[in-house]
């Protein structure tokens, strides 16, 4: 294996609207759509499409979007053998897209909200084999600290996205993660910093490398990413692309990151590629259904003149 994704999974309710209905108002909606999500699943299955061998561990609920999720998972090749059923219903994400591409979305964790330390532990001899643990905060933090702690004991490089954000995040417990990759709304709610500018953000993050994190870097939508380690700071812009739907483009990003990782890329020509990726997701509607295989990134970044660093 290559990536252990630790984390959630989601079925994703999108509606496309003209606008938002205001209270007590009643709208009729142009197009629905029903996808697999979750942003660890997201992010599972960037990662897999482009060429990464990755086991997942995480919980469905007992009810029919759990097949769904399952199916889906074996369909994009992840490793199923830690998805566990559970007494409780599945997660579900309704996900609203307005004209400008801009989304809304709200998340019910359901089974996710069970996954524990001891599914960690059970899923040990997998998890070791990998070259990266990739988290987020859709599952109980005392598992997200469990994780970090099982990857420090192993020497396994540990990848944390804390969304959806969370201010009661410990940094104490998490301080020798490898890689933190906040976006600039995250990293505001989370250090309680202005993050108006590059300036502000850079400021921000290197609070953070300051605290013992190896490399902070922040997503910064169409603007790019900034990545900070003690080592200095590197901006690298966005790509500009037409976008359609952004929904799910930062797990995209996360997945073609990780993915860059493994395979052995530096840090910056990683991001490089991810943010191409990312950058091509956001021309697609849909989430999961947004992310290209190896084959069709290649062909879509020789097609658009990108000078992506091949993986």
């Amino acid at each position: 294996m290559d990536i252990a994704v630790i984390g959630s999974n989601m079925v994703d309710l999108i509606t496309y609207v003209s606008r938002m209905p205001e209270q007590g108002e009643t709208l009729e909606a142009p197009d629905f759509r029903l996808g697999c999500g979750g942003k660890g699943a997201n992010q599972a299955i960037a990662a897999s499409r482009l060429g990464s061998k990755v086991v997942m561990v995480s919980r469905v609920g007992n009810d029919a979007f759990a097949d769904n999720t399952l199916t889906n998972f074996r369909d994009n090749g992840i490793d199923t053998t830690h998805v566990l059923r559970t007494a409780a219903s599945s997660g579900v994400a309704p996900i609203f897209v307005d004209p400008q591409s801009r989304n809304s979305i709200l998340i019910i964790k359901g089974a996710n909200s069970l996954l524990s330390p001891e599914d960690i532990d059970n899923a040990a001899d997998d998890i070791k084999s990998c070259q990266l643990i990739v988290l987020q905060l859709e599952v109980p933090l005392e598992t997200v600290y469990h994780a970090v702690d099982f990857g420090r004991q192993h020497g396994i490089p540990v990848l944390l996205n804390p969304a959806p954000a969370d201010p009661s995040l410990d940094y104490d417990k998490i301080a020798s993660i490898d890689y933190f990759v906040p976006n600039e709304s995250e990293l505001a709610l989370l250090t309680g910093n202005p993050v108006d500018t590059i300036d502000q953000v850079k400021t921000s993050a290197q609070e953070l490398v300051d605290k013992g994190m190896r490399n902070v870097i922040v997503t910064l939508g169409h603007r790019g990413v900034l990545w900070v380690s003690a080592a200095g700071s590197e901006f690298i812009p966005a790509q500009s692309v037409k976008a359609v739907d952004t929904t799910g483009a930062g797990d995209a990003f996360i997945g073609a990151f990780s993915h860059s990782l493994v395979r052995g890329l530096p840090v910056a020509d990683a991001l490089r590629m991810a943010n191409a990726y990312a950058a091509d997701s956001v021309t697609k509607q849909g989430t999961q259904s947004s992310y290209a295989t190896a084959e069709e990134f290649a062909a879509i970044s020789s097609q658009m003149g990108h000078e992506t660093p091949s993986v």
